[in-house]
């Protein structure tokens, strides 16, 4: 492509045969994360005697890597956002330190000049998914339009200071729509499905006020626990017709609890080479889990020291194939509410509800196959991340959004509250059981969507081109 003068030339059919050899995708639909292996650097050197132009570049880097960690994507990945947009503007020789709370990078300049670095704490953990798939979309912007250094700070900053695309009570309504997709995907009613949205939304009214107060996430995950658990405690003193079926109430709410911690990320560092970050990001799950159980086991405890009766679990109650279609539609809806909640663009709402709907029918059939949910959650949860991929280039979307609520109606509420409610009969072993069996279920989910995502990743890059054209644009 380059001649000795590095000036570049257009070999005869070389568009055609480019063509030929990616002939599934084109370079607008793929992820960031592909683009950032195939992309030469630099795009657009800069001056690297200029101190103030280095540390501009190695600001925007880290800036946008605080967005995408922050939102929950791996170390490895956000490593490599990092390192592409410093090496687009000319920074290729850089080391590159991620872990849970703060990144940092040292840029090699060369013999004569000093080492140049930057550092950045991320004090805040985002469920803004149109802020990252932003991001994402400003990293595409550099690497294909070549936008200058000062032009990239001012997009970062309108992205981040930017409001959210809906109004507030719109991402309530999410998570109290999830709240009623999952008891009806559990086996419950249209009473059960109105109780589990109305408390849903009380939780998030309560725990947004005390979060403004400065309470910490462990007590409201504490408080919320106790929130979803009054509400079927009432149900099941009033009959005992009712027991059974109001535990769906309390499932429905610890997997709301539980949807959106980073079970994902944890996992994927730990499997990616991470340890430090993948320890850090578990004990928060661990913690943020340990709050919603407390909280619940508070209420029941109180419920029976006032001799109220606890709901139970009956022993059929769980996922299994009958009424398939309702719980097909039941997973897809919990999928689009998540993402409506985080705050996801319109165009990934789609791509969420098929790979909710996709994950829940792969569950539900591994499982009736006569696998146990760990390897139904670990197989549905590959096939979530491997067309969470493919559906997310078409909606231009990270894939992290459409994986992570694809799992979402997965997460193990009923085995949660299963665990406790044998640990409060004295069943000590079965109860510990229960919860062991919950952690495996999340670590098979979060495994799964790493494994989707790796075999998407490869058989995107079997079809990428072995020369890169920056001048090539999809709509030649």
């Amino acid at each position: 492509m380059e001649g000795d003068g590095g000036t570049t030339t257009e070999r005869p059919g070389l568009r055609q045969r480019w063509r030929l050899r990616r002939p599934f995708v084109l370079p607008s639909q793929r992820a960031t994360a592909d683009n950032i292996t195939a992309a030469p650097t630099p795009l657009q050197p800069i001056d690297l005697t200029d101190d103030a132009e280095v540390s501009q570049v190695l600001d925007l880097a880290v800036r946008v890597g605080e967005v995408v960690l922050s939102a929950g994507t791996g170390v490895v990945d956000t490593s490599a956002q990092v390192r592409f947009i410093a090496s687009t503007y000319g920074l290729d020789k850089c080391d590159i330190d991620v872990t849970f709370d703060a990144i940092r990078i040292w840029a090699d300049r060369g013999p004569r000049l000093p080492p140049a670095s930057d550092m950045r704490i991320v004090k805040y953990r985002s469920l803004d998914f149109t802020r990252l798939a932003a991001v994402d979309r400003l990293t595409r912007r550099i690497r294909t339009q070549v936008v200058p250094v000062d032009q990239a700070h001012a997009a970062l900053d309108e992205i981040v200071s930017s409001r959210h695309p809906y109004p507030r009570w719109v991402s309530t309504a999410g998570w109290s729509l999830l709240a009623a997709a999952i008891a009806v995907l559990l086996g419950g009613g249209f009473l059960l499905a109105a109780i589990s949205f109305a408390t849903t939304a009380l939780i998030d009214v309560v725990n947004r006020a005390l979060h403004q107060l400065g309470l910490p996430i462990f007590f409201q995950h504490m408080i919320g626990g106790v929130i979803a658990a009054a509400p079927a405690i009432a149900l099941a003193a009033l009959s005992d017709h009712w027991r059974a079926d109001a535990a769906l109430i309390v499932a429905a709410g610890i997997t709301v609890l539980l949807s959106g911690q980073q079970l994902v990320g944890s996992v994927q560092d730990a499997i990616t080479g991470a340890p430090i970050t993948a320890a850090a990001r578990m004990l928060e799950v661990v913690m943020m889990t340990g709050g919603i159980v407390a909280g619940i086991g508070l209420a029941l405890r109180i419920s029976t020291m006032l001799g109220i009766a606890v709901p139970e679990i009956a022993a059929s109650a769980g996922r299994d194939t009958e009424y398939l279609a309702i719980k097909l539609s039941a997973g897809a809806v919990a999928a689009i509410a998540f993402a409506m909640a985080c705050y996801a663009e319109r165009r990934a709402l789609f791509a969420a509800g098929l790979s909710g709907a996709a994950g829940t029918v792969a569950f539900l059939v591994t499982q009736d196959i006569g696998f146990g949910p760990v390897v139904a959650s670990g197989m549905a949860a590959t096939l979530v991340g491997l067309a969470g991929g493919l559906m997310a280039r078409r909606a231009l979307t990270p894939p992290l959004v459409v994986a992570v609520a694809g799992i979402t109606p997965l997460l193990p509420g009923l085995k949660v509250y299963r665990g406790l409610y044998a640990l409060l009969e004295d069943e000590t072993l079965l109860g510990f059981g229960q919860i062991l069996g919950a952690f495996g279920v999340g670590c098979a989910l979060a495994a799964g969507v790493v494994l989707g995502e790796w075999f998407d990743r490869l058989l995107s890059r079997r079809g990428a081109p072995r020369d890169f054209d920056p001048t090539y644009t999809s709509d030649r």
